[in-house]
């Protein structure tokens, strides 16, 4: 059987924040794709390249729990990563009720990568785990 890369979408406007996280994810083996906008992400999820996403807080003109039930609309079992400081409880809130799977910081330095990263990993356990029980394909 072929071992499958697992697909990880960056979906973020600011460019630093995108490069850092994908430069971190591609040194630890993912398949990552980025993208600046909300038709971006769309895309990605719509061509099935992406198990999980990291989603920034804002695209274009829409919040990303705007963005959110849209995305699950492509994909119902996409797992999503909100990566976000600074952000007011009632969009938190909000976020979890459109079904993110985790709301982690944004990285400003390396050493604030490590949640980030362990929150991938458990997402794409997530992900492995469903997919063998429940036979979801993305």
């Amino acid at each position: 059987m072929m071992m499958h890369i697992p697909g990880l979408l960056i979906a973020d406007e600011d460019m630093l924040s995108r490069k850092r996280m994908a430069d971190l994810f591609i040194n630890d083996g993912y398949q990552v794709t980025v993208t600046d906008s909300a038709a971006g992400a769309l895309y990605g999820i719509l061509k099935k390249t992406a198990q999980v996403v990291l989603l920034s807080t804002h695209f274009d003109e829409l919040l990303a729990t705007e963005l959110i039930p849209l995305l699950k609309k492509c994909n119902r079992n996409l797992t999503i990563i909100l990566v976000a400081s600074e952000l007011p409880m009632s969009l938190i809130r909000k976020a979890r009720s459109e079904g993110i799977f985790y709301h982690a910081l944004k990285p400003d330095r390396p050493s604030d990568e490590e949640e980030l990263r362990q929150a991938v990993k458990c997402a794409f356990e997530k992900v492995t785990h469903d997919i063998q029980v429940n036979g979801f394909k993305n």
